[in-house]
């Protein structure tokens, strides 16, 4: 059966403004000096998808920036656009439906726009056999990570540890962890962080769909019966919008009963906010990432991101400073989750040209 890859990209990445904004968000960024996070995802599945089957979901507003980013690596009739944000649900049934409908049935592997993988080789081994599992025991296979700390920003996949073999049956989905439980996590065994990237078939994905989601699936089922008609993109805009909104983990992956789950190592991590850059870049003898035009006097522990100019800093500890053409952030290191709340600000104000 024929692999396809469908990358989830509509994501708005506030946590890294002022860098990403509406039209350039965090996966049409440039943050780890190599290429866009958009093009190195296609890149990395590209070693077990061709790149004629690769679809992309992303919001309307970002189409334009997305087909001009992967020019050449995506076909733009598998840019699929959203007219509204929905959730990974909507996402998700969106492209089963479109490859069902257009294509066949086939093994879909979902993965979002702005992971950061190390080990390429990994990767690829533990995607080919998740479609195998997939393809031939029907499946919803997840991909889970062998935890490196007590992370208490993701969340975690309870699997039974007594099984023999490298897939084994979820038993839990739990939320974010207190420090608390996520060391006694780290101390059970037993658990794996969870992705967020997933491996089924489009026809089974759907059939859970139906089961579990039924509003979902009438609406995906609407569109469905659109597609490939003069009138698709007018039931798209239709129906789109008024979607329920709900996680594909909450709707499906802890409700089903056919899930397992590949607990993998393999240099993963999650590139949600400032402070995660440490993955992409070295850290200098006083333990900051510097990148851009930089002059830094007893400067310990901060990120300073320059786009544009130079920055400057003195005697100055645990920051994050950010500076664009037209904005500078500067924030504790430990509120970077909180970057945000600007732009919620920003949308109040109404102040549409920092957004």
């Amino acid at each position: 059966m024929k692999t396809y890859g469908v990358i989830m990209a509509g994501g708005g990445g506030t946590r890294f403004w002022p860098m990403s904004r509406q039209l350039t968000p965090k996966q049409l960024l440039n943050l780890s000096g190599r290429d866009l996070m958009i093009n190195e995802t296609i890149d990395r599945i590209a070693q077990i998808v061709d790149n004629k089957d690769i679809f992309i979901v992303t919001n309307v507003t970002q189409g334009p920036g997305m087909k001009m980013a992967v020019d050449g690596r995506v076909a733009d009739d598998h840019i699929l656009l959203e007219p509204a944000a929905r959730n990974t649900a909507a996402c998700i049934g969106y492209a089963a439906m479109e490859i069902i409908k257009k294509y066949g049935d086939g093994v879909m592997c979902v993965f979002p726009a702005d992971h950061c993988i190390q080990n390429l080789k990994k990767f690829a081994e533990v995607f080919q056999l998740a479609a195998e599992v997939a393809d031939k025991e029907n499946k919803l296979v997840t991909v889970g990570i062998t935890p490196t700390f007590p992370s208490t920003g993701y969340g975690y996949i309870r699997y039974d540890k007594d099984m023999e073999g490298e897939v084994l049956p979820v038993k839990e989905f739990v939320e974010k962890p207190n420090y608390e439980t996520a060391v006694s996590y780290l101390d059970a065994g037993c658990y794996a962080w969870n992705s967020g990237m997933f491996v089924w078939k489009a026809s089974v994905i759907l059939d859970k769909f139906k089961e579990l989601l039924p509003d979902i699936y009438a609406c995906i089922e609407k569109i469905g019966a659109a597609m490939g008609t003069d009138w698709e993109q007018e039931m798209i805009d239709e129906v789109y919008p008024v979607i329920p909104k709900i996680s594909v983990d909450y709707g499906i992956m802890e409700r089903a009963d056919n899930v397992v789950v590949i607990p993998a190592e393999m240099g993963w991590d999650d590139v949600g906010s400032w402070e995660t850059l440490g993955v992409l870049y070295d850290k200098d003898e006083q333990g900051n990432i510097l990148r851009g035009e930089q002059v830094n006097i007893d400067t310990k522990d901060c990120i300073s991101y320059a786009k544009n100019g130079l920055i400057a800093t003195i005697g100055v500890e645990n920051l994050i400073i950010v500076q664009t053409e037209d904005a500078v952030l500067v924030c504790s290191k430990d509120r970077a989750q909180d970057v945000k709340q600007v732009v919620d600000i920003l949308k109040e104000q109404g102040k549409k040209e920092y957004l």
